[in-house]
């Protein structure tokens, strides 16, 4: 699949085997995250997204169940009338598998993300109004099945430094802070209110497309359920710019008041809640694994994972510093 004519043979035959058309042209790589690869395949019977997945995720022991799980939640999302871009359905399922590889199937839609700098505050509040009807299509009272932070991060240091010279300085540098936010977050997962609802898991601005004003959400592999109140905190953030380390608290609190528009009252212990913004540390053990290529899927992916390790290291740092000035906005206005 790494040989450009072998990844055009299979894009052919995949197209056949989908009852796609043929292909009309060789696929095209479309920028997108940092785990699958996206193409715009173009075929004599239209133009489709073809997600391929990352091979090293499938190898997961839960990987198809959760991709189960999330395909059936799109569905509900779907039958809601919540604006989403659900995979295509052949011969009966969503997840279609050629020659090992794993792949989602989409129309093709001229729409466009906007940058995070671009960002503006009917932005945050469209995209809070729509995470609030999200959580409000099932709701149970119990503990949502969000997962608490359990990362041995001296051991990471220890194989960086024999292994990854490259992030060894920067894990070691941070190990009290990492420690400490694991412990915050942790807290954030037990203290927030007990309640479950489907939560989208990765709604954040590079998910969500854009005709004109109306968004429609993308990359829906994520789907779960999970805590109103962190999902929402958590996105809050990434929608005024922590993703960037640019946190904008007027775009932040447009998002949470559109989101309480459409939900109805908030009432949570917000110094409690604010350590979901820590969430970073997932992505960050994700890609000390990756460094370390203790699940990885070449020196491509390698050096991917360095950058990440730097980057995410980097907002947790940033987090840190604003974490104050958040908490004490949300004591004031909510």
């Amino acid at each position: 699949m790494d040989a450009k004519i072998n990844l055009e043979k299979w894009f052919w035959k995949a197209a056949k085997e989908c009852n796609l058309g043929e292909a009309a042209g060789p696929p095209q790589s479309v920028t997108g995250g940092y785990l699958h690869k996206m193409y715009r395949l173009q075929t004599t019977k239209g133009i489709y997204a073809v997600k391929l997945l990352n091979p090293v995720i499938m190898e997961r022991p839960d990987a198809l169940d959760s991709y189960n799980r999330a395909e059936k939640l799109e569905c509900i999302l779907y039958e809601n009338k919540i604006p989403v871009l659900p995979a295509l359905e052949i011969k009966g399922k969503k997840m279609q598998c050629l020659e090992g590889q794993y792949f989602y199937v989409f129309r093709w839609l001229e729409a466009k993300t906007i940058g995070w700098k671009d960002i503006g505050k009917e932005h945050c509040q469209t995209a809070g109004k729509t995470l609030a009807r999200i959580h409000k299509i099932e709701q149970k009272d119990e503990p949502a099945p969000d997962e608490p932070c359990d990362v041995d991060w001296d051991e990471y240091i220890r194989l960086a430094l024999e292994r990854c010279p490259e992030i060894h300085k920067e894990l070691s540098q941070n190990r009290e802070l990492l420690y400490h936010a694991s412990e915050e977050y942790n807290a954030a997962v037990k203290g927030a209110p007990q309640i479950t609802c489907i939560s989208d898991g990765d709604m954040d601005s590079k998910n969500v497309l854009w005709e004109g004003t109306e968004p429609v959400i993308i990359d829906l592999e994520s789907l779960d359920y999970g805590n109103p109140y962190l999902e929402m905190f958590r996105l809050a953030l990434s929608w005024a710019g922590d993703v960037v380390c640019d946190l904008d608290v007027e775009r932040f609190h447009a998002f949470i008041e559109a989101y309480r528009s459409e939900y109805g009252e908030l009432s949570a212990d917000w110094r409690v809640i604010s350590g979901i913004g820590y969430s970073w540390l997932d992505w960050l053990d994700y890609n000390v694994r990756r460094a370390l290529l203790l699940e990885c899927g070449g020196l491509q992916e390698q050096k991917m994972g360095i950058d990440q390790v730097h980057e995410t290291i980097h907002r947790i740092v940033y987090y840190q510093s604003v974490r104050q000035e958040i908490i004490v906005h949300m004591e004031t206005f909510v």
